[in-house]
């Protein structure tokens, strides 16, 4: 690609516009506590100009262009620098267009419960976003740092939204993980790579990185592993237990978490540093891509079988995420095309789904008070639309077509075999089997199960078409972006070449 260093006063604004957004948003929004329906359309308008604004840049980088635009400078090589590529319009598109249907979901849940705080609970989501988005237009490592922290942040007021001592000891555990191994991991590896480098920027490939050809061996290896770990968002083990403690929070938070902002956070800012700090050249050349390829493969399998072992809905939701986050890492780390290009995918692929089941599990427990799987034996049949989005959704995280996930691990697959790492095909198979497992039983009682003695088949209903209508859009896109996945794949094909 070619890089754009002074794009017109247009692409200038947008692109500081597409950060700022939410940001103004939650401003406007914290001042209009007394107004709840002006709030929510707040809230409703700037993620549809934050959306609008994301897709503004696909005629640029269409073009062959990087579009960037620096915010300031703190030293040569150091700065606050915005970058609009083939992959930040991955992140991006995905953060932007969930944050529309999110807010609307969230409407719905958020009266329907009868939930404190709203207006705390709105101008935090929004911030969030305005830290994601961030994330996703960071030009360097610094920028992308300053609004990782942003996120984390910003998100523990949701994870203690109740106020009541769990969710304040899932807020504490949440906070404590990702900031500590930010500070003691991240950080210090990001002054090391400054200091070996003179710069933190990105380059315009995959290949070279910013690692000198003639850096010690130890030391790069040692920068790596403090960059896996450090970007603790992605959930891999052994720092995932942030992951399950949150879902104390309400659902739509732990839909921002699972789907729009927090781990794709983390597994976007982990690729990004695989792929352009580190790059496909050195990771080649000290063979850190396969063992990090297994070694996330543990995450993946292990995490499978915990979910396996949830009654909650929402436990074993999140270890799924555990186990789908390191599909996204270890299609990078396996470093040929097709594995690079399942796994980048699936920054996508498993945001729809994931959050189409983590409204399904909203809608559930508004309609029916239901947290329990062997709860909800029977519910399919009362609530036909819930149970089949959430149906087609778990077919996704399988892998089966025609739902999105098929994309990812039809590419994983491939990839596994052109690395020739038969190892990593078997972790994908055992995987597949252990999705199955966890998922398919709850269609199955949902829909062919006996309703507990004493509860009636009638009496339940849909969850209100405000909270319904948002699970469709979601579970329709998955469906979409597997039958057609050619609109996302060209920006993973920007990334790859």
């Amino acid at each position: 690609m070619e890089a754009v260093s002074n794009p017109n006063i247009v692409e200038n604004v947008n692109l500081l516009l597409a950060v700022l957004i939410p940001l103004f948003g939650s401003l406007v929004v914290m001042n209009l506590k007394n107004n709840p329906n002006l709030r929510e359309f707040v809230s409703s308008c700037s993620s549809i100009l934050l959306f609008i604004i994301v897709l503004s840049f696909i005629p640029s980088l269409k073009e062959g262009k990087i579009l960037q635009y620096e915010v300031f400078s703190l030293l040569p090589g150091l700065s606050v620098t915005l970058r609009a590529d083939g992959f930040s319009m991955i992140f991006a598109l995905v953060a932007s267009s969930l944050w529309t249907i999110a807010v609307f979901y969230s409407m719905g849940y958020m009266r329907a419960h009868d939930e404190p705080c709203q207006t705390r609970f709105n101008a935090c989501f929004a911030l969030a976003i305005f830290g994601a988005i961030g994330v996703a237009l960071s030009d360097n490592l610094f920028t992308m740092y300053l609004f990782y922290e942003i996120v984390s942040v910003c998100t523990y007021p949701l994870v203690a939204h109740h106020q009541d001592e769990e969710s304040y000891s899932g807020a504490r555990k949440y906070i404590i993980y990702l900031t500590s191994t930010a500070k003691f991991f991240l950080l210090p590896a990001i002054v090391l790579i400054y200091v070996l480098t003179g710069t933190l920027d990105f380059p315009h490939n995959i290949l070279t990185g910013i690692i000198p050809s003639d850096a010690k061996s130890w030391v790069v290896i040692l920068l790596y592993v403090f960059c896996i770990f450090g970007f603790a968002k992605n959930g891999v083990m052994p720092f995932h237990h942030w992951l399950p403690g949150a879902m104390v929070a309400p659902t739509p938070v732990s839909a921002l978490l699972h789907a729009v902002a927090v781990v794709k956070v983390g597994v976007f800012c982990t690729t990004r540093t695989m792929l352009y700090v580190f790059g496909l050249d050195t990771m080649n050349a000290l063979n850190l891509g396969i063992p990090t390829a297994y070694f996330v493969g543990f995450t993946i399998i292990a995490a499978s079988i915990i979910a396996l072992s949830k009654d909650n809905l929402k436990a074993r939701l999140a270890y799924s995420t555990v186990s789908q986050l390191s599909y996204i890492i270890m299609g990078v780390a396996l470093l040929t095309p097709h594995a690079i290009d399942g796994g980048l995918i699936h920054i996508v692929n498993h945001a729809f789904s994931k959050i189409t089941l983590f409204f399904c599990a909203g809608a559930i427990y508004i309609a029916a008070h239901k947290k329990y799987i062997s709860e909800m034996s029977g519910l399919g049949r009362t609530m036909p639309f819930t149970f089949g989005a959430f149906a087609i959704a778990s077919l996704s995280m399988i892998g089966a077509p025609p739902v999105a996930g098929f994309v990812t691990k039809w590419n994983l697959l491939v990839g596994s075999m052109e690395a020739h790492q038969v190892g990593i095909l078997l972790i994908l198979i055992a995987s597949t089997v252990l999705n199955v497992g966890y998922f398919a039983p709850v269609t199955y009682k949902a829909f062919f199960g006996k309703r507990p003695e004493g509860e009636p088949e009638t009496g339940i209903k849909e969850a209100p078409l405000s909270m319904l209508i948002p699970i469709l859009i979601a579970v329709t896109i998955s469906v979409i972006i597997g039958i057609f996945p050619g609109f996302m794949m060209q920006f993973v094909q920007m990334v790859t070449g």
